[in-house]
């Protein structure tokens, strides 16, 4: 079986997870974020772009839903017992067999919670799933259950976030070495994807990103390839992945001469995260890395030209993104603790000069501050 922990430690998620249902008055759990079926069973399969749910009831029972495409992909992947398919045909409607399965243990009229929040749950099976169960039973939105117990890492998760960082500064030295006028974007990523594959890692949960000249403002994929200019920026957003275990970088190159505004750009994006790092701590919450981002950066005249957000946890993502839950924003109360595991990213975009400025790397909170992954330097690199 391809599960990448100890039975013993799965099972003591689960029971966590039951705790946490008991906890909050619910009787059991439908499951639809990938992340969570991982993380509760080990089961590893793009198949929840179809209708799926794994059902773990407060007394520990479960069982899964899914098509016939993922029933060996459960065994072989998962602890899960018991497995039960729908079948593709015409007028389907799994929400209702998912019903059925849960009138069977005599949950009718109990209270369940429901990823709601979820990759895995369109708006259309949203829908269907309301409907099958009004009156039945009693839904209510526990769409951050789980994603809480994830946040504080096992040891186990903690070996994997190192290896994803250690691929990620891989992709990094390979950026390095191609980057330079008439470099061609696509060598660059293929370069990067191929470090981290090379090195025994997965796909990320979402597309590296990169971009050159007006682009290089971008922060989000787009299609389309380039050479560098003789003097361009190349911005590049990439992540490290082990075992689905993700630690991101993010960094723009300087190509050819550099202008005094760039290296101003740095060295507030410099200063900026060495001081989210410092905030990275435990007892602080979210919003003081924010703030602390947000400090320098608009003492540097620049908050018209920063994000909103400065980072977000890392951790098991499936596609379409590897943001995880929570992200850095003024105002969220969430608590820093050890064990925890976050990607830190100053993004300036100064779209009335057309310059762009980013870095980025990831940390785990240590018991007195943060335990950065990368051993790359901050410097501004030139090429």
């Amino acid at each position: 079986m391809a599960i990448h922990f100890s039975e013993a430690e799965l099972k003591g998620r689960r029971e966590r997870a039951c705790r946490a249902m008991a906890a909050d008055g619910l009787d059991g759990l439908l499951i639809f974020r990938q992340e969570s079926m991982f993380y509760l069973t080990g089961y590893d399969t793009f198949g929840f772009v179809y209708f799926q749910c794994l059902y773990l009831g407060a007394d520990g029972d479960m069982f899964l839903l899914t098509r016939a495409p993922d029933l060996r992909q459960a065994r072989h992947t998962s602890v899960i017992e018991e497995i039960h398919v729908w079948v593709d045909r015409e007028g389907v409607n799994p929400a209702r067999e998912l019903r059925d399965l849960l009138h069977q243990r005599r949950l009718s009229g109990k209270k369940l919670g429901v990823e709601w929040e979820s990759y895995g749950l369109t708006a259309a099976n949203g829908r269907r799933l309301d409907h099958a169960l009004d009156g039945f039973c009693d839904l209510e939105d526990a769409s951050t259950l789980v994603s809480r117990l994830r946040l504080v890492k096992s040891a186990a998760e903690l070996d994997y976030v190192r290896r994803a960082a250690e691929l990620a500064d891989e992709a990094y030295d390979r950026a390095l070495d191609l980057a330079g006028p008439g470099a061609d974007e696509g060598a660059i990523l293929a370069a990067m994807q191929g470090a981290v594959f090379e090195g025994g890692g997965d796909y990320a949960g979402n597309e590296f990103i990169i971009g050159s000249g007006p682009d290089a403002l971008l922060c989000r994929y787009k299609s389309g390839r380039r050479r560098l200019d003789a003097r361009d920026q190349l911005t590049l957003e990439w992540a490290g992945v082990y075992r689905h275990y993700h630690a991101a970088m993010m960094n723009t190159f300087l190509i050819g001469a550099v202008s005094d505004a760039h290296r101003a750009l740095h060295a507030a994006a410099r200063e900026a995260i060495l001081e989210c790092e410092a905030a990275l701590k435990p007892g602080n919450s979210m919003s003081d890395v924010f703030m602390a981002h947000a400090r320098v950066l608009d003492a540097h005249g620049l908050k018209d030209h920063r994000m909103n957000a400065c980072g977000y946890a890392m951790g098991t993502c499936f596609a379409p993104n590897w943001m995880d839950w929570p992200m850095f924003y003024e105002g969220n109360p969430v608590e820093l603790k050890p064990g925890m595991t976050f990607f830190i990213h100053i993004i300036i975009a100064n779209s009335d000069d057309g310059l762009a400025m980013t870095l980025g790397r990831s940390s785990i909170v240590g018991e007195s501050g943060a335990e950065v992954l990368s051993k790359r330097p901050l410097d501004l690199v030139v090429r």
